[in-house]
């Protein structure tokens, strides 16, 4: 364990290090695992047109870019410190928001100058299930500014109306759904994650009053677009390296994800997940189509999925029944509370130590101290040597026994007398260095690529 835990891997059960060692799939998250979790804005779509650079909007009228601002600074679950004395800004919170936050500081943003200009009503969290969150704020004495933001072909489906760059709204022809989809699909493919921005104005009138405002939902419909940003996480150094170990070992990595079908899919053909950018379904499927799947039909489909988009984690958890009901032995990586229901399910749970959740940790075998995908492969060769060796020391003691009834059991028909004793013998088993230099063994380079190992729940002992 001391072995493992300089190669950061924390085992908080012994017996996951074995049943690692007989994985034939890790069902793996993307962002932070595959990826290195370092997300930019790189791209950005505003007031009907690309910002080039993404923080230019000398285009964009002062109405525009004040409401991008606003959006920015209340619908967020970060925070930016500004220290005084000119020192940079810290900003804090999940990658895709400090990406968010930061790219709001170069379009010129005083994080809490614009947030003591308004405030808040409600806040939506953001759902998993419904790929965004949202907040309603107070500008002025009546008039209330509802946010939304999240997954963008799903904010685009509830928007009526865009904004352009003048900060006049037009309506949303067939024609510009198919502009902002063409956007979407091309930062995709670029393997970017799209993040849409949309609004929506209401009356004071219209807001429940204080005492009933905790059950307030905030209206999802008629929304105004006002823009879509492209964020780049980079793949991690290596994580090809691994995944190929992965293939050549026997085991199937499959990428589970929220990003869309297209992002998805750039991010898997980056890393060698997919090595055909033609798949089609199953082998690359939607969370919703899967779930919507019968028990059978999930069975059946399961083995060949090599990534999901847009799923939840209810979907991981249907994924990994599914899989473990055709035989697999499986391993999924996981950082979020809601995450915990399938790193329970699975045979071995892998949870994120920089990322991870406390629930998550507590729900998982192994804690992956670095976040790191080619952590797991090292998991896997200690898990292997595991077996191993178990496989050396059984070989050892069978020959040293054999030998010894052999021994004996000649001797004492030619001459009446054994030459080993009852005391000599158990030294002869437990004594020998052999024993301790066996078990002792770390793994050879080339465990990966030697027959798969079956998974063993006894001890022999002769």
């Amino acid at each position: 364990m001391r072995k493992m835990m300089r190669d950061k891997a924390l085992v908080r059960r012994l017996s996951a290090c074995e049943t690692m060692g007989s994985a034939t799939t890790i069902c793996s998250d993307k962002t932070g695992t595959l990826t290195l979790n370092q997300m930019t804005v790189v791209e950005a779509y505003f007031g009907g047109e690309k910002m080039d650079p993404p923080d230019n909007t000398q285009k964009l009228s002062a109405a525009v870019s004040t409401m991008i601002i606003e959006g920015i600074a209340q619908n967020t679950s970060g925070s930016i410190f500004e220290p005084e004395g000119g020192q940079a800004p810290e900003v804090t919170g999940s990658p895709t928001e400090k990406a968010i936050l930061s790219w709001g500081l170069q379009l010129g943003m005083k994080f809490s100058e614009t947030r003591s200009k308004s405030s808040i009503l409600q806040v939506f969290p953001f759902n998993s299930e419904k790929k965004r969150g949202g907040v309603a704020v107070q500008v002025g004495d009546s008039e209330v500014h509802v946010y939304w933001k999240g997954a963008a072909e799903l904010i685009l489906e509830s928007c009526t109306s865009w904004i352009d760059k003048d900060g006049s709204k037009q309506s949303m022809t067939p024609e510009k759904v198919g502009e902002f989809k063409k956007f979407i699909e091309d930062m995709a493919v670029a393997s970017l994650r799209c993040v849409a921005f949309a609004y929506r104005p209401c009356e004071m009138s219209d807001v429940p009053k204080e005492d009933q405002r905790a059950d307030w939902v905030l209206p999802e419909d008629n929304l105004i677009m006002l823009g879509i940003v492209g964020i780049k996480d980079p793949c991690r150094p290596g994580v090809q390296d691994s995944i190929r170990l992965c293939a050549a070992a026997g085991i199937k990595v499959r990428m589970v994800t929220g990003d869309n079908l297209q992002t998805a899919r750039a991010i898997a053909l980056e890393c060698g997940i997919l090595t055909d950018p033609n798949v089609s379904e199953p082998t690359i499927i939607e969370g919703k189509t899967f779930r919507e799947l019968s028990d059978l039909e999930r069975e059946e489909v399961a083995d060949k999925i090599s990534v999901m988009g847009r799923s939840s984690p209810n979907d991981k958890l249907l994924l990994v029944k599914a899989l473990r009901n055709r035989g697999h032995v499986v391993a999924v990586t996981g950082d979020g509370t809601n995450d915990a229901p399938a790193l329970h399910e699975a045979d071995i749970g892998l949870s994120m130590g920089i990322q991870g959740t406390e629930v998550a940790k507590e729900s998982s075998d192994i804690i992956i101290l670095d976040d790191n995908f080619a952590t797991l492969v090292r998991v896997v060769r200690w898990g292997r040597s595991v077996y191993a060796n178990i496989q050396k020391f059984i070989q050892f003691q069978l020959t040293v026994n054999v030998a010894a009834l052999i021994i004996n059991v000649v001797s004492a028909v030619s001459s009446g007398d054994v030459p080993l004793n009852a005391v000599q013998v158990r030294i002869l088993k437990y004594v020998v260095p052999g024993n301790f230099q066996i078990t002792g063994q770390s793994f050879s380079q080339d465990i990966l690529c030697k027959v798969q190992l079956w998974v063993v729940y006894f001890y022999v002992s002769l």
